[in-house]
């Protein structure tokens, strides 16, 4: 049985359902969800044409022009990207968190969440994408690979050995080109692509944040919320609260 949850707002009503893909983020979800952790709380960071988002318990009875989005609980959750199942269409929820810099691991606020919004994007922009994901991933093996040789690289700076860095550095990019032929090219899946250039997404956050859930009913609440008029820091000028409960 599919786990479902109402989103009350002061704007309407969101249902959204859990996915059990992602059992950790549901399960925190419903725990807080019970504990009237949400309720009160606002929805402190909205952005049109991308996402709302909400979770920050700091945010309950927040004064106006209070910065906001730095609350929740003391423990984190690791990623759990299904990915491309699970993506960033119109309508995903998805947990909010501290960026890369500080959270190499993409381990998810433990109470924060958002609900995308985003647009439609244009084939050829998919397309561009793709080519950005692919020298990502190109990127991201050489940096690994970088760091399994640290010891040798070290050897041969202290030792000044300049031919023996620029051969280990050519070993090192053709073993990225290699392994990244293996992996084969990061590509958007049919099913990705449909929504993208139908329904709109944030395809960029894909596979960087986790998924978990996504609005079965009030989309057009959403909508209302992603175009309300805000302050600096992006919070609504009115405060838009919700309370959850599990249906």
């Amino acid at each position: 049985m599919a786990s479902r949850i109402k989103i009350k707002t002061t704007e309407g009503d969101i249902i959204v359902r859990l996915y059990d893909e992602t059992p950790l983020h549901r399960d925190n979800f419903i725990k807080l969800a019970k504990e009237g952790y949400f309720d009160g709380t606002l929805f402190h960071r909205v952005i049109k044409d991308f996402m709302i988002q909400g979770g920050d318990p700091d945010s309950k009875g927040a004064p106006a022009g209070k910065m906001l989005g730095t609350g929740g609980p003391d423990y984190t959750i690791p990623a759990e990207f299904v990915y491309p199942q699970l993506f960033h269409k119109r309508g995903a929820l998805s947990a909010a968190r501290l960026g890369d810099e500080v959270n190499p691991e993409r381990e998810s606020s433990g109470s924060q969440f958002y609900i995308v919004w985003g647009k439609t994007c244009k084939p050829q922009e998919l397309k561009q994408m793709e080519r950005q994901m692919a020298m990502q991933q190109e990127q991201n093996v050489f940096n690994q690979m970088v760091k399994e040789y640290k010891s040798e690289i070290m050897d041969l700076r202290r030792n000044h050995d300049q031919a023996g860095l620029q051969a280990m550095q050519d070993q090192l990019e053709a073993d990225t080109k290699s392994k990244c032929k293996r992996i084969g090219l990061p590509k958007f899946t049919p099913e990705q692509i449909e929504a993208y250039t139908t329904i709109g997404g944030t395809p960029f956050l894909d596979n960087q944040y986790t998924v978990f859930g996504e609005v079965e009913s009030g989309l057009d609440i959403v909508e209302k919320i992603q175009n309300c008029k805000t302050m600096r820091g992006d919070r609504p000028n009115t405060d838009i609260s919700m309370t959850v409960e599990i249906m």
